[in-house]
Parts: structure tokens; sequence; C-alpha cells
């Protein structure tokens, strides 16, 4: 399972949604959070699934390697599901001891669970199609407004970028310690609860060592390479706004409408 997530990961490619300026990027799957949200049916959904279906197809990334890091969130989507389906009122249509089935409960676990996909889908779109480096610089211009008020908005990008780009090397090494462990005979899969959340406890100290010793060989080649923060720095790839992201825009305004046409008519 820790292969499987593929969160801020970066799916190397040459396509027009790799090539989108990363400031609108980080605007629109910030602007597509919101538009989800305001699906209020099925239908509403259909469009979005459309949408999110012809970005990922544009963007070249394979659908098996999206909907790989589904999987690690399963526990959380059938969570969610069984929560709706069991405690939303309305009339019964099935029992299960003292829990009661609804049509209602039904729609809304099934609405539910692919709001939280359809979130992930299109957040994920995000790392997958923007460089490490080209993130940093689009999230440091989006926060530099604010830099009037004392924030520092280079090192936030920076702290923000870094920790998105560690998630891989952290859920690499955690399968490494489990391997090495299950090589000494440690048994994480048998027992009751408790007993295999102490046996994650080999795992965890090893995981945390390690995640100080990178962090501190990391802060060494940036001082390495007189690394001191944003101020006076100058970028070698500076963004420009193309055709392309004006096409861009003009479709997501169409989709957005799309929703909002679904949403006043229902």
């Amino acid at each position: 399972m820790i292969r499987n997530i593929t969160i801020g990961q970066y799916y190397p490619g040459y396509s027009v949604i790799h090539k989108l300026d990363t400031r609108l990027k980080i605007i629109l799957v910030l602007a597509y959070m919101v538009v989800v949200f305001l699906v209020s049916s099925f239908v509403g959904y259909a469009i979005v699934f459309v949408f999110l279906a012809s970005v990922i197809a544009v963007s070249k990334v394979p659908p098996r390697f999206i909907l790989r890091g589904l999987k690690p969130l399963f526990i959380i989507l059938a969570f969610t599901f069984t929560l709706n389906l069991f405690m939303t009122r309305g009339e019964p249509i099935a029992s299960l001891g003292p829990l009661t089935i609804s049509a209602e409960g039904i729609y809304t676990a099934c609405y539910m669970a692919l709001r939280i996909i359809f979130l992930i889908l299109g957040a994920s779109m995000l790392t997958f199609t923007t460089k490490p480096v080209k993130l940093t610089d689009g999230i440091e211009y989006l926060l530099k407004p604010a830099t009037r008020f004392g924030l520092p908005a280079h090192e936030l990008a920076m702290m923000m970028t870094i920790a998105l780009r560690f998630i891989p090397t952290l859920l690499e090494e955690t399968d490494k310690i489990m391997k090495a462990q299950q090589a000494r005979g440690a048994d994480f899969e048998t027992g009751s609860f408790f007993r295999r959340a102490k046996a994650l406890i080999p795992i965890f100290i090893p995981l945390i060592v390690g995640a100080f010793r990178m962090a501190s060989d990391l802060a060494m080649a940036m001082e390495a390479r007189c690394y001191r923060g944003g101020e006076g720095r100058t970028k070698l790839h500076v963004f420009e706004w193309r055709r392309r992201d004006t096409l861009a825009v003009i479709i997501f305004c169409a989709f957005t409408g799309l929703i909002i046409l679904e949403r006043t008519l229902t």
C-alpha cells in the first residue's frame, strides 16, 4: 500500500497541461475545489467527471497511475460512506440491527464519496503536471503581495514544496524499514489492534530519525550552494502568459458556468 501513494509526485511530460502557467494552475485548482462544492446533484458530478477526464486525457498522465493514489484513501472513503449511510435520517428501506438504511442515506453516502474522490483527483493533477521548482515559484509569486505585511513568501513557498517533495521520499523510506523489520520476524498484519499498533513502533522511530537526517543533509546542501533565502534572488525561468493559458481560462469558465446553470435548474 505504501507504494500506491502518489500524492506529491511529479509525472514527467510535455502535454499542454504541463506547459500551462504554474500560477494559473494553482488558481484553477483552488477554483475547481470551490466549484465541486457547488455541485448539488449527480448530473453536476457527471459534468465534473467529463471535465476531469478530459483534463487527465490531455495531460497524458496514465489513469492507472492517478487512480493508484486512491487505494490508500479507501479506508477514509469507506468510513465516510458508512457514516453517511447509517447516520442520515429518512424513510427506512433496510435495517441492520439497531442501524437503519434509508434512500436518503444511500444518496448522501454516494454524494459525499464522489465529492472526496473528485477533490483528491483534481488537486493531485497540480503536482502530477508541475515540477517542484516551478511550483515553488508559482506559490511565491501568488504570495508576494502579502510580503507588504511581513509574510515571508519565498520561505513559505519553499517549505510547502519541500514538504510535498518529501512525501514520496518518506513513503519509500517507510517501505524499506517495514521490509527490513519483516525480515527480522516482525508481524504487522496479525493479532489485535493494540498489538499491531505496538508493532509499528519499530517503524516510526527509525523513520523519524531518518527524516531528521535527511532534513539535516538538505540544509547542509542548501548552505553549500550559498542559499540565503529569497531576498535578491533572480529566476532562471520567468513566467509568461501565453495563448494556451487564455484558452484554459475560457474552458474553465465554461465548465463553471455549466455547474452554476445545473445548480440553478435543480
